[in-house]
């Protein structure tokens, strides 16, 4: 079983080496659709590649409600998430300590990917729609809102969701998601082909209902900053937050929760006309890993990522951002 196991994983790794080049997407044409690819967070070290999902409590149908969060094991999450280096909360055993809101599980359950992208959205609305209303509800907040803030920690692996329910009003926290798989290690991503998930404030800008990896979302990188400190002939591209287990510089959250993203992030902007911003960060306890000294070159880029994290974290409302001329970012 192991060696199956080997074979299958060198196999996939040949597979993606080749992808890697083209990012995490295939480019396809105008704003509703744009592609991506496989990878695998990772916290320093060499880079690997997980293809299959841990077993769900979710079941195959993969209808699950609010309640219905799945857990997979530590072996598992251990084996696909080689970016903790460090146990996060969710994993540190008898010390657990509980997320609030409850973090929603990745599942095992797999879409049609035969399906054309209408039909991929329409089986989306029909089986997540009422999960994901339940889940604002939950919050206090009506969908869908006028804003969405999706906050990724790296090392955590973890994708919180923030709404707005009108412009002046303080951001709320609707739910946490765990994510299921990405490539690379702690840092920003700098070039085409390194593998790196970005870490930095961005929006979503595209959107693929045909991906090879069900839904996908493009994540507007590269930015000022990432054009300024990244390679100046080709920084990559393509930048997707997805459904599946694989990645190459893109966050893979299982299928299920994928479309629950999906519709929050769609609906805000097709039918609202509103912005979802993304911030990645390497890890949401910025302070300790800055003390850690594990990173001594990340550590200028890191302590200006946190000013971002605290601002947001003590107002509770996003900062305006600018770039300067060396690529640093500027709150107000």
């Amino acid at each position: 079983m192991d060696r199956d196991r080997a074979a299958a994983r060198r196999a996939l790794a040949g597979l993606l080496a080749g992808l890697a080049l083209a990012g995490c997407g295939i480019k396809l044409e105008p704003a509703p659709g744009d592609p991506n690819r496989p990878g695998a967070l990772a916290s320093g070290g060499p880079t690997s590649v997980q293809s299959s999902r841990p077993q769900s409590a979710t079941g195959a149908s993969g209808q699950g409600s609010v309640a219905a969060t799945s857990s997979a094991t530590n072996a598992d999450r251990a084996q696909r998430s080689p970016l903790d280096a460090e146990p996060s909360l969710a994993d540190a055993g008898a010390s657990v300590v509980q997320e609030r809101p409850p973090v929603r599980r990745i599942t095992q359950w797999n879409a049609d990917r035969s399906a054309s992208g209408s039909a991929r959205i329409a089986a989306a609305e029909r089986a997540r729609l009422g999960t994901v209303q339940e889940l604002f509800g939950q919050a206090g907040l009506g969908f869908p809102p006028a804003a969405l803030l999706f906050r990724a920690f790296k090392q955590d692996m973890r994708l919180e969701v923030w709404a707005q329910s009108k412009p002046t009003d303080p951001w709320v926290h609707v739910t946490t998601y765990e994510i299921c798989y990405g490539s690379g290690g702690l840092g920003p991503k700098r070039k085409q082909g390194d593998r790196q998930v970005p870490e930095g404030f961005y929006t979503i800008n595209y959107f693929n209902p045909a991906t090879p990896y069900h839904l996908g979302m493009q994540v507007s990188y590269p930015n000022s900053s990432d054009r300024i400190l990244g390679d100046p002939h080709d920084p990559g591209s393509e930048i997707m937050i997805h459904g599946d287990c694989v990645s190459v510089g893109c966050l893979a959250m299982s299928d299920e929760r994928s479309e629950e993203l999906w519709l929050m992030a769609t609906t805000v902007v097709q039918k609202v006309g509103g912005k979802v911003h993304v911030h990645i960060f390497p890890a949401r306890d910025m302070a300790a890993l800055l003390a850690s000294g594990q990173y001594p070159a990340m550590r200028e880029f890191w302590e200006n990522l946190k000013e971002g994290l605290d601002y947001f974290n003590a107002k509770r409302a996003l900062p305006r951002i600018a770039v300067d001329s060396h690529g640093r970012y500027l709150f107000k």
